[in-house]
């Protein structure tokens, strides 16, 4: 559901399809199976909405479905009114030539796949994948870009953010904390054991798990229990140490309390960090003009406290998937332009699919980076402006070359059609109309993400 940090669950709640269980042994009763569960019409979600309205038709295609039949209708007038009105059906002939020869649409054909080919293989050099030309033309509609929080503007894993230890000596807490919790496969412990990698020599024995509580045990000739408030509160702290305790952390977060032999020797809190460069990612569309928003399964707490930290303004907590893809259709229709959105998650995919542009991590599930229209290789979110940089370039060269492609038409065939251009002459310049539209292509080949060039 987008939750940071584990979420205890007590007899009766339910728990959703794909829900791994991170310690103890559960018994669940099933009350819906197939196309009934969550994970069946979080599928549906992804399906209806890649059945929607298809992109703009291809500008390319609009121009190919008048340029053939005019062309030939010049060529055959251009044949009549030399034969009719000069008297020559020879130099009618030449020139009619002349004039299917110039037109040839090889640079015309060449203006769309040679930016393309360019283009995507220019994203791909810097670890962005964009799917098809239709993805390009989405891209040119964004008027704002939509996060997913857990796993895609934080690193996904809950880290130790601060600590808190009522003697002072912090680096003793945490040896302790960490040498009873270093057999335990609990996130928060696998944190904490990242954060303390060096417990010493110190002895544990004893150690038992308290269901949804925490751990407790002897570390050395001491009791230790470390865990949440309700197991502080089992080994004689009063709920109003605790509560004071909490508040110097503040909020965004999962506090684990360290009690040792009845004192309330310290806390330690997790939370799930932002990724380094997610603030300047924001910083950059904002420059762009792009508005963005945090779309997020997780508590309104935690997104509250993330988003103050990258300058996020607009957030949208505790939403399900199907909640996320309600909430990019109303953005679409409150800023009158297409959402792009940014995720990793199973409970994304939805959302991937029904935005106007889906942007996926390599890092997250297959079935997210199946509903997208862009993957990014490198966890790196300022591969996201990036993207829609180098979309927008692409769309500028082809149309660049498409205009190139007809202007040399129109200033060509009337010279055909004058005699003016023998059809070798106009042979020659078709060839140089295409060889400028490859070589205006190549340039989109030297492109190189903006943080990329600075490196």
């Amino acid at each position: 559901t987008g939750e940071s940090l584990p979420v205890d669950k007590t007899e009766g709640q339910k728990v959703i399809t794909g829900t791994t269980n991170g310690q103890g042994a559960i018994e669940i009763r099933i009350e819906a199976v197939g196309e009934d569960t969550t994970l069946a019409r979080m599928t549906q979600l992804i399906e209806d909405a890649q059945r929607g309205d298809a992109p703009i038709q291809r500008l390319v295609d609009r121009i190919s479905a008048i340029f053939v039949p005019l062309i030939l209708l010049a060529a055959l007038l251009t044949f009549l009114g030399w034969w009719l009105v000069a008297g020559s059906a020879a130099g009618g002939l030449v020139a009619a030539v002349a004039v299917l020869v110039i037109a040839c649409p090889c640079a015309l054909g060449l203006a769309t796949p040679t930016a393309l080919v360019a283009g995507t293989g220019a994203a791909a050099k810097a670890g962005i994948l964009i799917r098809d030309i239709e993805t390009l033309e989405r891209a040119e509609t964004i008027g704002a870009v939509a996060f997913d929080k857990t796993g895609t503007l934080t690193v996904g894993r809950p880290q130790v953010s601060a600590v808190t230890a009522v003697d002072g000596d912090k680096d003793k807490l945490l040896r302790s904390a960490a040498a009873l919790e270093g057999r335990s496969e609990h996130p928060l412990a696998r944190a904490l054991a990242e954060w303390t990698p060096d417990t010493g020599d110190l002895e544990v024995r004893d150690v038992a798990a308290v269901s949804g509580k925490g751990v407790v045990g002897k570390v050395g000739n001491h009791r230790v229990a470390v865990g949440n408030a309700a197991l502080a509160e089992s080994e004689g702290i009063g709920s109003a140490q605790t509560e004071a305790m909490a508040a110097t952390f503040g909020k965004g977060g999962t506090i684990s309390f360290v009690v040792i032999d009845g004192r309330l020797a310290g806390g330690i809190l997790f939370s799930d960090e932002p990724r380094p460069e997610a603030a300047v990612t924001i910083e950059k569309l904002k420059a762009s003009g792009l508005r963005s928003i945090m779309l997020t399964g997780d508590n309104a707490a935690a997104a509250e406290a993330v988003a103050a930290r990258l300058g996020l303004t607009d957030v949208r907590a505790s939403l399900l998937p199907e909640d996320k893809v309600a909430a990019i259709h109303s953005l679409g229709k409150e800023t009158g332009q297409g959402i792009a959105f940014v995720g990793d998650g199973l409970n994304d995919a939805a959302a991937l699919a029904a935005a106007r542009l889906g942007i996926a991590l390599s890092s997250g599930t297959d079935v997210a980076r199946g509903a997208a229209a862009i993957t990014l290789m490198r966890p790196d979110l300022r591969l996201v402006p990036a993207a829609l940089e180098i979309a927008d370039r692409t769309r500028r060269t082809i149309r660049q070359n498409l205009i190139w492609a007809f202007v040399y038409n129109v200033i060509g065939i009337p010279l055909a059609a004058f005699g003016i251009l023998s059809p070798v002459i106009a042979g020659a310049a078709m060839a140089f109309s295409s060889v400028s539209v490859v070589t205006n292509s190549l340039f989109l080949t030297r492109w190189k993400p903006g943080f990329g060039r600075h490196a």
